[in-house]
C-alpha cells in the first residue's frame, strides 16, 4: 500500500473539480425546508465528452434516481450529474421516476446534451415526493453559473447527517503529462455494503475505455465502499459514478504506461473516502478495523467479518470501552459456515484475547486500556485456510439511537407543501 502511494500525490484542497475540464455549481432550493439557507442542489459537468462507469446499491428497493441513472448509463456515457440532498426520491412510485427523468431533461436542455447523458443522485428522507416547485425554477441558474472553483460547494450541497464535507484529489505523471482524479462524497448513516447511504462522484482527466474503466471501478469499490458498515442498513440510493474526459491528453489502459499509477490512485481515492464515511458515522466514537484471516474461503471470511462488524452487542461493548471477546466469538460462530471454536484466535488492539476459543492470560485491564482508543483493530484467525477479508466499522452509541429516533419534522414540512397527508 505504501509503495503504491509513491505513484501519486494528493492535491491540497482538491475536490471533485480538480481534474481538467470539470466544472460545477450548487444552490439552495430549500428542499427539506423552504426557509433553510444551506446548499442542497448541485451539478457536476464535463466540458468535454466522457466515458463513464458506476456502481449502485444492490438493495432490491431502489430509488428512482438509481433506476434512471442505470438506465441512462446503459444507453450513453454521462457528462453531467445532478445531485440533491434532503429528499431521497425513493419509494415514490411512477411520480418519482418522472421527477428523476425531468431533472435530467432540465439539465440536458440547459447544457445542450441528450437526456441520457445526464445522471441523477438523491439523498435524504425516503418516501416523500420531491418538492419540484422549489427545484425546477433553479435549473437555469444551476447550469449557467458553472465553475471549476465550485467543487467544494458540491461537497457541501450533497451532505445530510454528515458533519463535514468529504473531498480528495490526487495527481500523477505519465510521459511528462499530469493526470488528476478528484472526488467528493457523502455518507454518515444507513451504511452497509453492497454499497455502503452514500453518494460518490469521481472525475478524472485521463482517457480510459469504458469497459476498462467499469472493470477498475468495480474492483476499487469492492475493496473500499463495499468494506464499510456503520449500522448494518443498506441504502436504497447508494451510487458511485466515475467520469473520465481525457482532457489531460493521456490515454490509459491495462498493461500500458500509467495504468498501475491510475489504479493505485483511484483505489486510494475510494478507500480514503470510505474511511471518511465511517469516521463521520452518526454519533459514533470508535473507528474499528475488523480483519478476518485463516478462513476456508473468501465468502466465509467476508461473512465472519461482516457478522462481527454489524453485531449490535459487539458494537455496544466497543462504545463502552469493553474488550468483550466473548461477544466477538459468538458473532463469529453464527456468521461463518465453517468455524471450529477450538481453532479461533482473537486479538484486540494488538493484544491476544482468545486462543483456541479460550481466554488468554492477557490482563483485562491491558485490553480495556487499548479499546479506549478512537481507532483499533480486531484480528480474528479462524485457522481453517488462507482467505481473508477486512471490514471498517464503528461502535454503536446511545446518541446514535437518539439521533435516529424521528424524522417527523421532514414529513410535517411535506404536509405543509401539500405533498403528503
Amino acid at each position: 500500500m505504501k509503495q503504491d502511494q509513491e505513484l501519486f500525490r494528493e492535491i491540497k484542497g482538491g475536490g471533485v473539480t480538480a481534474a481538467r475540464g470539470f466544472v460545477a455549481n450548487a444552490l439552495c432550493c430549500g428542499i427539506k425546508n423552504p426557509k433553510a439557507t444551506r446548499l442542497d442542489l448541485a451539478l457536476v459537468y464535463s466540458t468535454k465528452s466522457t466515458t463513464s462507469a458506476a456502481t449502485f446499491t444492490s438493495n432490491r428497493v431502489k430509488a428512482a434516481c438509481v433506476r434512471v441513472s442505470r438506465e441512462h448509463l446503459r444507453r450513453a456515457d454521462l457528462r453531467a450529474v445532478v445531485i440533491n440532498s434532503g429528499n431521497a426520491n425513493a419509494c415514490t412510485g411512477r411520480a418519482g421516476m418522472q421527477v428523476a427523468r425531468k431533472e435530467c431533461r432540465l439539465a440536458a436542455r440547459e447544457l445542450g446534451l441528450q437526456e441520457t447523458e445526464v445522471g441523477v443522485c438523491s439523498t435524504g428522507v425516503i418516501g416523500l415526493p420531491m418538492p419540484m416547485v422549489r427545484i425546477e425554477p433553479r435549473f437555469p441558474e444551476l447550469c449557467r453559473d458553472l465553475s471549476a472553483k465550485k467543487g467544494h460547494d458540491v461537497a457541501s450541497a450533497i451532505i445530510t447527517s454528515d458533519t463535514c464535507e468529504k473531498e480528495i484529489a490526487v495527481r500523477f505523471n505519465v510521459g511528462g503529462k499530469e493526470v488528476r482524479i478528484g472526488s467528493c462524497c457523502k455518507g454518515a448513516g444507513m451504511i452497509c455494503p453492497n454499497m455502503a447511504t452514500m453518494i460518490c462522484i469521481i472525475c478524472t482527466d485521463a482517457q480510459v475505455f469504458r469497459a476498462d474503466l467499469q472493470a477498475l471501478v468495480s474492483e476499487c469499490v469492492d475493496s473500499s465502499f463495499n468494506r464499510i458498515t456503520i449500522d448494518g442498513d443498506m441504502s436504497t440510493n447508494d451510487t458511485c459514478i466515475v467520469l473520465a474526459n481525457g482532457a489531460s491528453g493521456v490515454k490509459l489502459a491495462p498493461g500500458r504506461p500509467g495504468w498501475k499509477a491510475f489504479r493505485a490512485a483511484l483505489q486510494h481515492v475510494m478507500l480514503q473516502q470510505a474511511w471518511r464515511i465511517v469516521r463521520d458515522g452518526e454519533r459514533i466514537t470508535k473507528f474499528v478495523t475488523v480483519r478476518v484471516i485463516g478462513a476456508p474461503s473468501a465468502a466465509e471470511a467476508r461473512a465472519v467479518a461482516r457478522g462481527v462488524a454489524n453485531s449490535s452487542l459487539v458494537k455496544s461493548s466497543w462504545n463502552g470501552g469493553d474488550p468483550n471477546w466473548g461477544r466477538i466469538i459468538h458473532a463469529v460462530g453464527y456468521s461463518g459456515k465453517r468455524v471450529r471454536e477450538d481453532k479461533v484466535d482473537i486479538d484486540i488492539a494488538g493484544l491476544p484475547a482468545c486462543r483456541g476459543g479460550i481466554q488468554t492470560n492477557t490482563p483485562s485491564d491491558d485490553l480495556r486500556a487499548r479499546v479506549q482508543a478512537e481507532n483499533f483493530e480486531v484480528l480474528i484467525n479462524l485457522n481453517l485456510g488462507t482467505c481473508e477479508h477486512t471490514v471498517y466499522t464503528t461502535d454503536l452509541s446511545p446518541e446514535y439511537v437518539d439521533f435516529n429516533r424521528s424524522e417527523y419534522a421532514y414529513w410535517n414540512q411535506a404536509k405543509q407543501d401539500g405533498l403528503t397527508r
